[in-house]
């Protein structure tokens, strides 16, 4: 009997000393920022500066990053991602990578677990689209999966399908243009929920967020 208590005794502390290592929040931090040449194409002479900083959990490095980061709840907060591609023909040489620049889709992170995903934004465009986040609601010009066309497009965290896609008009040839010159970062306001576009070549328009549907307010910003 007394082996049967002590027996149980040990397996009862391992299980909640387990379930304590289990249940305890993650380290999550940023490391220093500094400033690289983001990579706009067509040739390599043709950059930007952009600050990036290190993605740790429990001091590992994650994922490189750019920006600020929005939280969506208390536990959850989103980040665009940032990463390096090797613009090595061939027969250069493979041993030296000549590492250039992108910005990548956003990232969410669990602050308890310490999970970091990429989020799958509907026709986000790593190049064109730039996203303003309210709430758990993200705006941005996205380009259509043949990158023949522009949309605005508003998405919800957790919503698969978009709540706007808006067609634009066609997407201009990439030739080392900033994203901003086609199409400027989406303004968010309360009270009502509204989120207004900016597209260069057309007049700016808004709409009004309703749960898990948006209502198109007539009109541009100045008739607002």
């Amino acid at each position: 009997m007394r082996r049967l208590i002590s027996l149980v005794a040990s397996t009862l502390l391992i299980l909640s000393v387990t379930t304590a290592a289990a249940s305890k929040p993650k380290v999550i931090t940023f490391g220093k920022s500094y400033t690289v040449k983001l990579f706009l194409g067509p040739t390599e002479e043709n950059t930007t500066n952009m600050k990036v900083r290190s993605l740790l959990v429990d001091g590992h490095v994650k994922e490189f990053t750019t920006g600020e980061t929005h939280d969506i709840t208390d536990r959850v907060f989103v980040v665009r991602r940032a990463f390096r591609l090797n613009n090595n023909l061939p027969l250069e040489d493979k041993k030296v990578p000549n590492w250039i620049w992108q910005k990548g889709s956003w990232l969410y992170v669990d602050r308890l677990t310490g999970r970091v995903s990429q989020m799958k934004l509907p026709e986000f465009d790593n190049f064109y689209s730039e996203a303003a986040w309210f709430r758990d609601y993200v705006a941005y010009c996205g380009v259509s999966e043949d990158g023949e066309r522009l949309y605005a497009v508003v998405a919800q965290w957790g919503v698969k399908k978009p709540l706007l896609r808006k067609e634009l008009g066609k997407v201009p040839e990439k030739g080392g243009e900033m994203p901003d010159a086609f199409c400027s970062v989406p303004t968010w306001e309360k009270q009502p929920t509204k989120v207004t576009f900016h597209p260069k070549q057309s007049e700016a328009f808004s709409f009004t967020v309703f749960g898990h549907a948006v209502d198109a307010q007539p009109g541009s910003t100045e008739e607002d």
